[in-house]
């Protein structure tokens, strides 16, 4: 290997692999403890718990399952999961819509804090609090590389729009640009003064941004390797600063409890979002550049519409800090990861819950999609990376991939996503719906019902219109007594002596 800027060859990497037939399993450093869990609450409760631990006999790969919920009740969901398990007479039968984990990767010495999927999904980055940077390669039996070269932690990585390039922050206060293959040379770029917590390449590789302990968010050249600009707007430390789709905006998150949206070519503040109750710390764009999520402190996740800066969405699911979050490509569900070692995928257009999936022993770091979604991936405290398949996207990834369709197909026809506020945990996940893999032939239908069809929309259009004539009523009314307790304030401050 190489010192320095290089790259170290793993001698004993780990990797384990999960699917329906055929597996391998690679020397652990520790025994592997599994447990499968299901749980569902439906008129009574169920629960069913495998364990296997040590090195026991191989058997049968335990796979990642979630019950599903009938026509009469909803259950809650929620899958525990490691590399193997025992089977079972008892165990339930998989469903293709759940997601499953396909691979597990350890050689990290620390907790894992960041991960990103290179553009075409054959590489995954990931950061630790090790100081090493770990590109493993999807390939199975594929060796990966380590590179070194941060004096301190890795807080940030992130693949370029053409994956040839990969960033890293440190809180050794550098940005570090690496060429990710066996020789790992990389270039340090220097202006921060404290931690940094966030890099992000903008979508034409052109520029990337960065936010840092100093509070500052800073813009760079990507080729010229030069310093641009800093916005320097918020009072604490920046966790997360995100470039938006088309490249015009930044939205950034902070210890200062707010979220700021920036105009890139102005420079200035457009819009404080000071909704969250503790430290933001995560915050990224909607594929459609139309909204942003944010995670924080406060165990919850909030939707806004940048267009309008409404709070379209509240969910308070996570028990813990939300610590990290990603959009699929389509626009269609939100993944989460938080302290009480949990992920949880939530449906955008439906605002509830999807799953709860239990993989990481200890806190849930860092979670990111694939560019296409078909995969994420997730880090944690216990020092392992692990890549799961989608599978409940089946029908978005297919429409993702169509080059002719743009990246989010998004609830009504203004481009909003549907207002939820989704407090606590509720217990309740996700109700599956049959999915035909073969085109029906066509049905011919009665005239007699095609115009019933036709007055039903009519009237539902009428009843459409009619919510929005209240709702306009209603905040006019709102507005009028805004200014009646303001006149009543100012009548009772003029008439004290």
């Amino acid at each position: 290997g190489t010192s320095g800027g290089g790259q170290r060859p793993l001698a004993a990497l780990s990797v384990g692999f999960l699917g329906l037939g055929n597996w391998v399993r690679r020397p652990w450093r520790r025994p592997p403890v599994t447990q499968l869990c299901f749980q569902s609450w439906g008129k009574k409760l169920r629960r069913f718990s495998f364990n296997c631990g040590g090195r026991g006999v191989p058997t049968r790969p335990a796979l990642l399952l979630v019950a599903v919920g009938g026509a009469e009740t909803e259950q809650a969901a929620t899958v525990t999961a490691a590399a193997f398990g025992a089977a079972s007479p008892a165990m339930a039968a998989p469903c293709a819509e759940d997601p499953s984990l396909e691979r597990h990767f350890k050689g990290h010495r620390d907790a894992v804090t960041c991960v990103d999927f290179s553009i075409n999904t054959k590489q995954l980055a990931s950061g630790s609090m090790d100081s090493c940077l770990m590109v493993w390669h999807m390939k199975p039996q594929s060796r990966a590389y380590r590179f070194t070269g941060h004096k301190d932690a890795i807080t940030c990585v992130n693949f370029s729009p053409s994956g040839h390039l990969l960033a890293s922050g440190s809180r050794d206060k550098t940005v570090r640009i690496w060429v990710p293959n066996v020789k790992g040379e990389s270039t340090a770029f220097r202006a921060h003064t404290a931690t940094v917590r966030s890099v992000h390449f903008c979508s034409d590789g052109q520029s990337f941004v960065t936010a840092s302990d100093d509070k500052t968010v800073k813009v760079w050249a990507t080729h010229r390797q030069k310093f641009l600009f800093s916005l320097s707007q918020h009072i604490n430390w920046v966790r997360c600063a995100k470039f938006s789709p088309d490249g015009r905006l930044i939205v950034s998150a902070s210890d200062d409890k707010t979220v700021k949206l920036w105009d890139k070519n102005s420079r200035e503040c457009v819009h404080s979002y000071c909704e969250h109750g503790g430290f933001v710390t995560y915050v990224d764009f909607h594929p459609s550049g139309t909204c942003i999520a944010a995670a924080g402190m406060d165990n919850t996740v909030k939707v806004w519409d940048v267009r309008t800066h409404r709070l379209l969405q509240h969910y308070q699911l996570h028990s813990a800090a939300v610590n990290g979050l990603s959009f699929h490509p389509s626009g269609n569900y939100l993944i989460t990861a938080s302290s009480d070692s949990t992920l949880k995928i939530l449906d955008l257009m439906e605002g509830r819950l999807l799953y709860t999936l239990h993989g990481h022993q200890g806190p849930a770091t860092t979670v990111a999609f694939s560019r296409t979604g078909e995969y994420f991936a997730s880090g944690g405290s216990d020092e392992q990376v692990m890549v799961w398949k989608s599978n409940f996207d089946i029908i978005d990834h297919g429409e993702v991939m169509k080059v002719s369709r743009p990246p989010a197909i998004l609830a009504s026809s203004t481009g909003n996503l549907p207002e939820v506020d989704f407090p606590g945990p509720p217990g309740r996940g996700r109700s599956v719906e049959s999915v035909q893999s073969q085109p029906q032939e066509p049905v011919s239908v009665p005239q007699t019902l095609t115009s019933t069809l036709e007055h039903i929309v009519g009237q539902l259009d009428v009843l459409t219109q009619t919510v929005s004539i209240l709702e306009q009523r209603l905040t006019l009314t709102e507005d009028k007594l805004k200014q009646c307790l303001e006149n009543q304030q100012l009548i009772m401050q003029r008439a004290t002596p």
